[in-house]
């Protein structure tokens, strides 16, 4: 069975907007390791609307020398959303959700139980949220930054209580902490 697995920067005050904002004084060749390994463990990346959006502008003009481009614009995108994509798709990209959209979260699961390498997924903690409260989210990876940015999108605002159990924690050389989450059983 397929894992569906969430990747995040994050401040210690749960922080996950603008990570290019504070994100990259951290970035050393630990944090590029666990990067690299977490993209070659994906066969399929997973988008909320917005992040589509935003990449799917961004990283189709962005040369396969880079090595996040030469990933995301070959591997097999999935977008969930309630709002018909206007215009011509992304390369690789199938769409969950729109307004003829019999259920998501169903969809989904189905996608689960077929082979093939782990359903990554970053940047959206709304998707998460989604993700954690349809049973859906295996793991959730955090790389915690060693600082408080005091505003921005957080990961868990407003979404009540979410447990989770800690399935194994690293430090890296700059301090940051990657921590591995999944939920906690019911």
């Amino acid at each position: 069975m397929r894992k569906i697995v969430s990747n995040f920067f994050i401040t210690l005050d749960g922080v996950v907007e603008a990570p290019h904002e504070w994100h990259f004084p951290y970035f050393d060749d630990a944090m590029g390791q666990l990067v690299g390994d977490g993209m070659a463990s994906q066969t399929t990346f997973l988008l909320g609307r917005k992040l589509y959006d935003e990449w799917s502008r961004y990283w189709t003009t962005e040369g396969a020398d880079d090595p996040f481009s030469g990933h995301i614009n070959t591997i097999d995108k999935i977008v969930l959303t309630h709002r018909p994509i206007e215009g011509e798709l992304w390369n690789n990209t199938s769409v969950l959700g729109g307004p003829d959209a019999a259920d998501p979260a169903a969809e989904l699961r189905a996608l689960k139980q077929q082979g093939g390498g782990d359903i990554g997924m970053s940047g959206c903690a709304t998707t998460v949220r989604w993700l954690l409260a349809n049973g859906l989210l295996d793991e959730l990876h955090l790389l915690v930054h060693p600082l408080a940015v005091g505003k921005g999108q957080r990961l868990f605002s407003d979404s009540g209580t979410v447990a989770l159990r800690l399935l194994s924690s690293n430090t890296l050389p700059s301090g940051v902490l990657h921590l591995i989450y999944a939920p906690a059983a019911e």
